[in-house]
């Protein structure tokens, strides 16, 4: 088995760059690091990096244990973390990610519930494409990552459950000359959009949408990824979007936007999450989800 302590000192030297660079972080000499590293390869086999003049260049094998030392550090901060939250009487720590749809779609209402059971509540929750999350799921620099789903099979590594669906909707500004009746895509080709731009699972539904309804995507497009500044274009204008019904929700019950049926959309978004296979959840990532299912 490999030392932990040569791994923790494997991941500083990363960090650093180079051997004396981790050293002065360690605040330990920096032939003990080398001795350090030394016995790390001779465990594992190879080498894991080479030493140049600017510092170190990590070999495929130091590449791959570079992951795993990174995991290691954010399970023992987080257990350090956790056993403090515990003395103080605090939930988590827990560190999500997701896109804006999803985690308007899923979050707001199981974070109510867990502020009902606890008085203090340590949660980071960070927006981010779907390109970046898995990465931050191997990295561990989140435990949970909230998402677009059925989309397709999820990497081998990582588990992926739906926890929602909501149908989807033409949405518009409340003075958008459009009537409330279903409408066909066909119809609403020419109108002015916007819509994302980013190629997640989010855009792959949406120009799905279109193709069902053998329609080609529309010519006066707005492309953006932001949530809100996405709604906050269509409700003062007269461009429209295409959105789930949750992720309006607030703007429809105000009356600041309205939402058309679409009549091609027969297929609801799917969000739900997805985590690292390798990684037990942590019993605050359990009650979150737990909080989330219980959602209406």
């Amino acid at each position: 088995m490999i030392d932990p302590r040569a791994l923790r000192m494997f991941h500083e030297v990363c960090r650093a760059g180079s051997i004396s660079g981790a050293a002065r972080m360690l605040n330990i000499s920096q032939p003990s690091v080398s001795a350090a590293m030394a016995m790390l390869e001779a465990r594992l086999g190879g080498p894991l990096f080479e030493r140049t003049r600017t510092g170190i260049v990590l070999t495929p094998a130091g590449e791959a244990l570079r992951a795993r030392a990174n995991m290691l550090d954010h399970l023992l901060r987080d257990a350090e973390a956790d056993v403090a939250a515990a003395r103080h009487g605090r939930a988590g720590p827990l560190r999500v990610g997701g896109t804006p749809g999803a985690l308007v779609s899923l979050l707001p209402g199981a974070i109510a519930r867990l502020d009902r059971e606890y008085a203090h509540l340590g949660l980071s929750v960070v927006e981010r494409p779907d390109r970046d999350l898995a990465g931050m799921l191997r990295a561990g620099d989140i435990e949970l990552a909230f998402v677009t789903t059925a989309i397709g099979a999820p990497a081998d590594d990582l588990t992926e459950r739906t926890l929602s669906r909501d149908p989807f909707a033409l949405i518009v500004g409340a003075s958008h000359p459009l009537p409330d009746q279903p409408i066909s895509l066909r119809q609403a080709q020419d109108l002015r959009w916007v819509l994302p731009e980013a190629q997640g699972g989010f855009r792959r539904q949406l120009d799905a949408l279109f193709l069902v309804a053998g329609v080609s995507i529309p010519r006066d497009v707005v492309r953006c990824d932001s949530l809100l500044t996405t709604k906050a274009i269509v409700r003062d204008g007269l461009r429209a979007t295409i959105l789930p019904i949750r992720v309006a929700a607030s703007e429809l019950t105000a009356g600041m936007l309205r939402a058309i049926p679409i009549a091609e959309a027969a297929t609801d978004r799917s969000v739900g999450v997805r985590w690292l296979k390798a990684r037990e959840l942590s019993p605050m990532a359990n009650r979150l989800l737990d909080c989330i299912a219980q959602q209406p």
